[in-house]
């Protein structure tokens, strides 16, 4: 195996000409790091990282306004093109409260990234299985790069959505659904506890439709919290191969890449199985008509809360909005929370079942 090649120099006159030209380079220390692919995509904003292009980001990344991670450390990483050229970096002053941070948050960036313990010149689903007591570790320590599941072509391909597929498939569900709901309990026999009782049933008027509708979409949005908590952060045993390929195929996949673009919505196939149980839930429990007009709610709950999801991890929201904000709540359950955070469209049940990823502590910008 031969030696690896010496990492190219880069003079301070380069890095400025190329942060001219709108390449976003920044350096820690004399490390140089080229993140012109990433700052669309920086939770912060893109103006944020435009604004340090050129400079030393070292004492950043100790905040303000935040710390970053272990693992925004090691993402950062991936970005490494080389070396500032001897004596041409300047060493930021890093006060002492902030200099102990890089390391002792267990990664700093002068550190490598280590060698992968998967081949990703192959699939994927395959391998996650054998890594046993590594495989938690592994699939939280993000990285920028697609993932291949499958060696067929056909599953693989079942396997990636592009976003507005999701609406295109779903929407017009949803449209002809709501009519056939609101036309059905027009027609004025909808009652409510009919099959225990006629004396006392409830009859369900079409004006109820939009508050049935409402309260389908809260429904779905305490599905997505509990599906997200229990079923996709399930830990599986380090022992069962086949629950780690599931848990892998179900989510870790995500976490693994969360800005591959293709895996950020479910697939039509896959997601209309869950889709079609929950209706079959609903008939069982409920009218025939009142259970497609909750199910009806529920699926537009659904269809926003894939498009938000999409948002959250390309969009670039205006800082001071509630979708900045959620961004970056989302994030950090990505980087540095994934025992916290479970709401996606809202923080609404992480609330109400205390698991809020808890308030940074603040800094105080220095003179």
């Amino acid at each position: 195996r031969g030696s690896m090649a010496a990492p190219r120099s880069f003079s301070a006159a380069e890095v400025r000409a190329r942060c001219a030209q709108g390449s976003c380079l920044v350096r820690c220390r004399r490390r140089l790091y080229d993140l012109s692919g990433f700052v669309r995509l920086h939770p912060g904003g893109e103006q944020l990282l435009r604004r340090r292009a050129g400079t030393d980001v070292s004492a950043a990344l100790d905040g303000p306004p935040h710390r970053h991670s272990a693992n925004a450390r090691r993402w950062l990483e991936q970005y490494y093109v080389g070396e500032m050229e001897s004596g041409e970096e300047e060493q930021p002053e890093i006060p002492l409260h902030r200099a102990r941070c890089g390391s002792c948050r267990g990664y700093s960036c002068s550190s490598p990234l280590p060698q992968d313990l998967v081949d990703w010149q192959k699939p994927l689903l395959w391998q996650v299985g054998y890594l046993g007591e590594k495989y938690d570790e592994w699939v939280h320590q993000p990285v920028d790069r697609p993932i291949r599941l499958f060696h067929s072509d056909f599953l693989e391909a079942l396997s990636k959505t592009a976003w507005y597929v999701v609406f295109m498939v779903w929407a017009p569900v949803v449209l002809y659904l709501s009519w056939v709901s609101y036309t059905s309990l027009a027609w004025g026999d909808t009652r409510l506890f009919s099959s225990f009782t006629t004396e006392y049933s409830i009859p369900v008027h079409k004006y109820y439709f939009p508050l049935i509708f409402l309260l389908g979409m809260f429904l779905w949005s305490l599905l997505e919290y509990l599906i997200h908590r229990f079923v996709f952060h399930m830990k599986p045993p380090a022992s069962n191969y086949y629950l780690i390929t599931l848990h892998f195929l179900l989510h870790g996949q995500h976490h693994k890449s969360p800005f591959d673009s293709a895996r950020l919505v479910f697939p039509p196939v896959p997601a209309s199985l869950g889709i079609g149980f929950f209706y079959g839930v609903l008939r069982l429990l409920l009218p025939e008509v009142l259970g497609l007009s909750l199910f009806v709610g529920w699926l537009c709950g659904y269809i926003v809360y894939d498009m938000m999801h999409y948002y959250l991890h390309y969009g670039s929201p205006k800082k001071g909005t509630y979708l900045y904000g959620l961004k970056a709540y989302h994030v950090k359950h990505h980087f540095e929370h994934q025992k916290a955070g479970f709401g996606i469209s809202s923080r609404f049940w992480d609330h109400s079942f205390r698991t809020l990823i808890p308030e940074e502590e603040t800094f105080k910008k220095e003179d």
